[in-house]
């Protein structure tokens, strides 16, 4: 695979600092049932790494010692993989900590997973679902062959519990990213497109549709790499960068633990290896310092931080602005 870091650290991207800490995004381990194209994890199958009970119960402690922390975004690979998943979930929600799903949907029919959506609504966890396209031919040319039905079949599931569903307090969000190298479309617009087809088709419901635009490092990138596009995937989110989007990116007030429990400004600095320093210490751990500690500190930016800022904005929200600028 090639490493994209050289090519992206020497950057003229603004600089940021951080605001406050409200969100703490959590990598439990970058094991997954897939292998998606536009995976900046480079997660699948055979990878072996996995957050531990221990760091668990750091991630608890931290998030017991740390008042204004109120949402805990759970990724990977497949974060249901990890087996201190729920226990995790239980313990964040007894706090009344809003706790998000980052779910495949095909995870939810796997061997050992049974349970596992009534599990998420029982407890009254945020599903973000990643659906990269409404059209089955997209879907598993991106993600695998029979992808897209495992997909429906989990969102039919969903649904009949209450997610997506108006009144349930469920929430479904599903996420969106471009075939290639390519910013996405305006995201109001391709959520009207997927609500209307996947409802028609399939029954299916979901509250909102968040559009990311991909990322030029692991498996993206290197694929860019090979294929003679980097430069041009990086000419393209440079012309397309917004200063207004910068008010609004995710890592002003969210923080990035991964599976052994190190601190990044964000998931895609995690996957870079680019941790949060401190005085003598190359890499913070969440034993090391309070999230209140971590306010006012400056991000560390490269030139991958375009991809959040170009166009209408990219965060794990979805779009930041409600138009794109053209490039």
């Amino acid at each position: 695979m090639h490493a994209t870091l050289p090519l992206l650290v020497r950057s003229d991207f603004p600089a940021l600092r951080r605001r406050g800490v409200d969100t703490l995004q959590i990598n439990l381990g970058y094991r997954c049932n897939q292998s998606c194209l536009h995976c900046h994890v480079n997660a699948g199958p055979n990878r072996t790494e996995e957050m531990s009970r221990d760091t668990i119960d750091a991630v608890i402690g931290f998030l017991a010692a740390s008042p204004d922390l109120h949402t805990l975004d759970l990724t990977g690979g497949a974060p249901e993989l990890n087996p201190h998943f729920r226990a995790l979930v239980v313990a964040a929600r007894a706090r009344g900590v809003r706790v998000i799903d980052r779910c495949n949907l095909t995870i939810l029919t796997e061997p050992g997973q049974d349970g596992l959506a009534g599990f998420l609504a029982a407890h009254g966890v945020e599903v973000v679902a990643s659906m990269p396209c409404y059209l089955e031919d997209n879907v598993d040319r991106q993600r695998g062959k029979g992808t897209f039905d495992a997909s429906i079949r989990g969102l039919q599931q969903l649904n009949a519990l209450g997610y997506g569903q108006p009144g349930s307090g469920l929430t479904l969000n599903l996420v969106y990213n471009p075939q290639g190298a390519s910013l996405p479309p305006p995201q109001q617009a391709l959520e009207q497109d997927y609500k209307q087809h996947l409802a028609a088709h399939f029954g299916v419901v979901f509250n909102q549709l968040f559009t990311l635009a991909n990322m030029p490092i692991q498996r993206f990138g290197s694929t860019l790499v090979s294929k003679g596009q980097f430069n041009s995937y990086m000419d393209l989110l440079r012309s397309a960068h917004r200063e207004a989007n910068l008010d609004q990116v995710m890592c002003r007030n969210l923080v990035s633990v991964d599976w052994q429990g190190y601190l990044y400004d964000c998931d895609f600095n995690q996957q870079l290896g680019l941790p949060i320093a401190d005085a003598g210490k190359p890499r913070l751990h969440l034993g090391d310092i309070a999230a209140g500690a971590l306010q006012d500190r400056p991000i560390r930016v490269a030139d991958h931080c375009f991809g959040c800022t170009a166009g209408q904005g990219s965060s794990c929200g979805g779009a930041l602005a409600e138009t794109p600028t053209a490039a």
